[in-house]
């Protein structure tokens, strides 16, 4: 991502500390060209193992730290080093890649083996990186999680990024999980925690992360897509979604099948035309290229691939409707996902040709890509399962097929014959969203140093676009308008949010009240918060919606009762002397009155409260979704809602 906007010299002193994976310090991305002395409040560590030296470390990538299986960081002399978890050192890649997106240097001519070729920098080039590895080879403990938070804490990290969540069916309520009780230590520092919302979607109530303390955000994808071309035998051709660098050309053609044609004896045909290992015969599939279905997403496209590769096959075809927006990194492997009504073209001429043929060439770049952006297929949905009270996800960022660092590959087929190891790559998941997010903010942060965290999170959440390149209302992947249990507010205009106009600032204060009315005692709150805290004398659920958060949810408004009155608070950090209008997007039968209509802002008079009434007699049951506009002839503040009418 790149923002053409001249930041100011103090833009350096913003310290990103990323929990994740690790590091590759000799990536361009990481180079300290142009970045001065390192900012003297730094308390960090650069922690020597194996195969990395505190020399890794410079003025950009500032800190690193790893951990040990007892969750403790390595002490500064340790001079016995085992193995490569015991290093800052990234060896999956995921780390490098998250961290080049938040922070990576301007780095130029860069390309995944001729894909998205171009100058490759992170959301804030200038701000420093400090590492926590807190994952390994063996995963992410959270015992781990929460020693990294509170050493990023300590170390002076301004914000903290995560892309890293539980999964959708294991998740822990806010007490019980250490990303959670992190973050709410961190916030209470005033540094923001930005993490990923998980790729379990499209289900509802799939969203990870979603403390209202924690900056929860989804994936879309971005006007750049990545296709190949399969040629038929009778000169039929179809564009197919990928990352390959087949070797293939118009000049030759390979027998073409379904699974279900070249299934291994005894195997249901329903498994040999979704290409399950093991049901395909070798002997039958050996020089062709297969056509594998999609319909059982329990068997991944990589494994699918290995199905096919391992049978011998030339080239893998692969019909689904879904999983197109992603394209899939094959490799050296032809390779090819086109939709339905592709695939059964392709499947017609299969079975109505003695012997078909085809071809796949490689994939090449589709810049200006429509529409864009679009909720991505894998993007976990709101509603949170504890509380439908908080909207969640908050906000959406790009994170499908992202360009970005990585170690240099050492996978045999992943490099195409006559290329030098890519040290970039283009990976896909909420993970490869939050750092934009996280960029995003660091950038705000460079040009208000006096701005709050929730401040950022509101500029950054009212100001979002809520248009795709068509001009049209956003879309999910199923090509319908986006709700905001899908893209939170919208997508991030991070320029945008640089004048935000107003602000809604969430304190510590009403995150508490947040525990209180959730059902915590005020012993577990004082436990977890450190404070000497009494909860109001009353304390239900429903109140949840009334702390001062930039959007607004209720859990559940009975339609057979008085309406329910949602109170905010906004404070003006644009023209001191400015008046908003209000302006309500709702659907039909949910009625919504703001109370008053306009709030005007004068010297001396920045924080102005509003109330919203939500009626919900004649609305259709289950969500409604809209949003309440506040506009002063300039500037645009936009607070989204989500209403479940029973």
């Amino acid at each position: 991502m790149q923002y053409k906007h001249k930041q100011p010299s103090m833009s350096s002193d913003v310290i990103i500390g990323m929990i994740d994976t690790g590091i590759w310090p000799e990536s361009p991305s990481f180079n300290d060209d142009g970045i001065g002395e390192i900012p003297s409040r730094w308390k960090g560590a650069c922690m020597e193992g194996y195969d990395f030296k505190k020399s890794n470390c410079n003025r950009k990538l500032i800190g690193a730290r790893y951990y040990d299986s007892i969750q403790r960081t390595y002490n500064n002399n340790k001079t016995h080093v085992a193995k490569p978890d015991d290093s800052p050192r990234d060896f999956d890649g995921h780390g490098t890649h998250t961290t080049s997106i938040a922070a990576g240097a301007k780095v130029a001519n860069v390309s995944y083996h001729d894909l998205a070729g171009g100058t490759a920098r992170g959301g804030s080039p200038s701000s420093r990186v400090a590492i926590y590895k807190a994952c390994t080879l063996d995963g992410c403990s959270g015992s781990t999680i929460l020693k990294a938070i509170d050493d990023a804490i300590k170390d002076g990290v301004d914000i903290i990024s995560i892309s890293i969540g539980m999964s959708s069916l294991f998740q822990s309520d806010y007490l019980n999980d250490p990303i959670a009780i992190g973050s709410f230590h961190a916030q209470q520092m005033d540094i923001m925690v930005v993490c990923s919302g998980g790729n379990d979607g499209p289900d509802l109530y799939t969203i990870v992360n979603s403390a209202p303390w924690i900056f929860t955000v989804a994936a879309s994808n971005i006007d750049r897509d990545f296709q190949s071309t399969v040629l038929l035998g009778n000169g039929k051709t179809f564009q197919g979604s990928a990352i390959s660098f087949s070797n293939f050309n118009q000049s030759r053609n390979y027998p073409l099948a379904f699974g279900e044609d070249v299934a291994a004896k005894f195997t249901p045909i329903s498994e040999a035309r979704n290409c399950y290992p093991g049901s395909l015969d070798t002997q039958k599939v050996a020089g062709k290229i297969v056509v594998c279905t999609y319909n059982d997403l329990n068997i991944p496209r990589q494994i699918k691939k290995l199905v096919v590769e391992d049978a011998r096959a030339k080239g893998l075809i692969l019909v689904s409707e879904d999983e197109t927006v992603v394209p899939f990194d094959s490799g050296t492997f032809p390779f090819a996902e086109v939709g339905n009504l592709s695939g059964l073209q392709i499947i017609k001429y299969i079975n109505g040709t003695k012997k078909p043929t085809a071809t796949i060439l490689p994939a090449r770049d589709v810049p200006r890509y429509r529409p864009a952006p679009t909720v991505a297929y894998f993007s976990s949905r709101g509603p949170g399962q504890y509380t439908g009270n908080i909207l969640k996800p908050d906000i959406m960022a790009p994170g499908v097929a992202i360009l970005a660092a990585m170690i240099p590959e050492k996978e045999a087929g992943s490099v195409p014959v006559g290329n030098k190891p890519s040290g970039y790559a283009i990976k896909s998941g909420t993970s490869m969203a939050c750092p934009h997010v996280t960029g995003a903010a660091a950038f705000i942060k460079s040009f208000h140093r006096g701005w709050s965290t929730s401040m950022i999170k509101s500029a950054l959440m009212t100001t979002a676009n809520i248009y795709d390149n068509m001009g049209k209302p956003l879309q999910n992947s199923s090509h319908h308008f986006a709700n905001a249990h899908e893209v939170g507010v919208g997508e991030i205009n991070p320029l945008k949010a640089l004048n935000p106009g107003l602000v809604f600032e969430t304190t510590t204060e009403d995150y508490l009240q947040f525990l209180c009315y959730y059902g915590y005692s005020e012993k577990n709150i004082r436990s977890m918060s450190k404070k000497n805290f009494n909860c109001p004398r009353i304390s239900i659920d429903r109140l949840i919606s009334n702390i001062n958060y930039p959007s607004i949810s209720i859990g559940n408004l009975d339609r057979h009762k008085p309406a329910q009155t949602i109170k905010r608070t906004v404070t003006n950090v644009g023209c001191p002397n400015a008046t908003y209008i209000s302006r309500v997007q709702a659907p039909v039968g949910l009625e919504v009155k703001v109370f008053p209509k306009k709030i005007a802002f004068i010297e001396g008079l920045t924080r102005v409260s509003f109330k919203v009434l939500f009626y919900g007699k004649e609305a259709s049951n289950g969500y409604n979704f809209g949003s309440i506009t506040w506009f002063d002839g300039r500037l645009s503040v936009h607070l989204s809602f989500a209403v479940n009418v029973e």
